[in-house]
């Protein structure tokens, strides 16, 4: 099991295949401006396998696919059996908007994913359409239906949550815990990108405890999880009888830096060490010139010995070089 230098196991994959989106949400994406990796910068299905295998050599068992949007990628089927194939790797899950789910839920199922993550930011029709823009509640929630229908369980839902935008439908969303064994979380927004999104993200910013308060005025005291995975990112509590779980995200008012596992792996295959900082080692580079395996460990084995040990947001600093969308979540 790879180890950082602060003691740290680091042994979760986040692979972005893409930095493309069929939303605009406000704090991740600008309506114009943009900028994609063209299609044959992205790593192929070949080099993520070969990403994969090396990962897990070292001691990763877990990876999540992430985009951008990743069902928009035409070959996921492919790479989801191929990572699903490398030996070591036990628990494969991905993050999407479930907009394309209705036809890719059951095959994903099929090739071999294990969870699934979507994002849903409200459940009222027209401020979904305000915060997500492109989105539509009615494709999204087909999606969630059937994700569920094929058997992805827990069905986990991910709602930024945005002042002056929806911040009062975390109660709505947290209901939907008490009669299903779905896992609402909620989300923190973070200054990523240094843009108009990032900028957003600073004024508009509902800090987690602030969310939690709401929710318990409707609901009483939320029931916390007794010794939760330290690495988890959430903070999980359930609504007194409810039978799913309500779940904090708060890199920001509740940092979790001093457990975190993860190393990211950025849509045109760049070793993202820390979601709020810069540092980054390119690995694509080393796959396209006949490096092979043994140079990707040696990359990989290098990012996570230079992992920081933390963000600096209290300090103001943040990632300049990357959005959300070209990082990956």
């Amino acid at each position: 099991m790879p180890r950082d230098r602060f003691g740290r196991e680091i042994n979760y994959l986040r692979l972005s295949l893409i930095d493309h989106c069929n939303l605009r949400c406000v704090y991740c994406m600008p309506l114009r401006g943009l900028s994609f990796v063209p299609s044959e910068e992205l790593l192929s299905a070949d080099e993520l396998e070969v990403v994969a295998r090396v990962a897990a050599s070292v001691g990763f068992h877990k990876i999540r696919l992430t985009g951008g949007e990743p069902t928009l990628r035409s070959d996921l089927l492919e790479i989801v059996e191929r990572i699903h194939d490398v030996d070591g790797i036990t628990d494969l899950g991905m993050t999407t908007n479930a907009i394309l789910l209705p036809d890719l839920a059951a095959p994903l199922r099929a090739a071999g994913l294990n969870r699934i993550n979507i994002h849903l930011d409200t459940l009222d029709p027209q401020r979904l359409k305000r915060v997500m823009r492109f989105g539509s509640f009615e494709h999204i929630w087909a999606g969630i239906e059937a994700a569920q229908e094929a058997g992805f369980a827990p069905i986990k839902l991910n709602a930024v949550i945005v002042r002056d935008y929806n911040e009062h439908d975390v109660v709505d969303l947290a209901r939907l815990t008490l009669d299903r064994d779905w896992h609402v979380r909620f989300i923190e927004l973070m200054p990523l990108g240094g843009g108009d999104c990032a900028r957003l993200s600073l004024s508009q910013y509902v800090p987690n405890p602030e969310t939690r308060a709401r929710i318990e005025g409707e609901f009483g005291p939320l029931v916390e999880f007794p010794d939760g995975n330290p690495s988890d990112e959430a903070r999980n509590f359930r609504v007194s009888g409810a039978k799913g779980v309500v779940g904090f995200i708060s890199p920001v008012s509740e940092p979790y830096c001093g457990a975190c596992n993860r190393m990211r792996l950025t849509a045109d295959g760049k070793f993202h060490l820390c979601l709020l900082n810069d540092d980054e080692l390119d690995v694509k580079a080393a796959l396209r010139n006949g490096g092979g395996e043994e140079a990707v460990t040696r990359i990989l084995l290098q990012a996570v010995f230079q992992k920081p040990t933390g963000h600096r947001l209290e300090q103001g600093v943040s990632t300049q070089r990357r959005a959300m969308f070209q990082i990956g979540g």
